[in-house]
């Protein structure tokens, strides 16, 4: 099973996972969540993360789900993701993409499942007013 790790500013990440498992259902191992916090030195970030991952990695592959780029969470995980096999780092994390990785994480492959999420990312974002407009 391809492993998930979320990490968001805040809680962000926690309740993204709460509500999505509300909709896909419970999921039962291979996922953690790490949260930042302002009042967290830069060196337990990097310590919260690394515990993370020693504890998430898999064979199958491991996805890391940020919300958004640039920020503390993506600066801290890229470098040590370079040498993590089968390790993808997606950034701009919503709910589509939640419900996506815990959906497909168990039948898709590494490569398959880390597309799949950003493609039901993008699909989310939308202007749904026009649709009505179209009739």
């Amino acid at each position: 099973m391809i492993n998930l790790i979320v990490i968001t500013h805040g809680e962000f990440g926690a309740y993204l996972i709460e509500a999505a498992e509300g909709i896909v259902g419970m999921q039962t191992g291979g996922l953690k969540n790490v949260s930042i916090s302002p009042r967290m030195t830069l060196e337990r970030v990097k310590e919260a993360i690394s515990a993370a991952i020693e504890e998430m990695r898999s064979e199958d592959g491991l996805v890391f789900l940020i919300d958004m780029p640039g920020g503390t969470p993506m600066n801290v995980v890229l470098p040590i993701a370079k040498d993590i096999k089968n390790c993808a780092v997606i950034c701009g994390v919503n709910i589509n993409m939640m419900t996506s990785a815990f959906a497909y994480r168990r039948s898709l492959d590494f490569d398959r499942l880390s597309v799949k999420i950003m493609e039901d990312g993008r699909k989310a974002i939308c202007e749904v007013k026009s649709l009505l407009m179209k009739k």
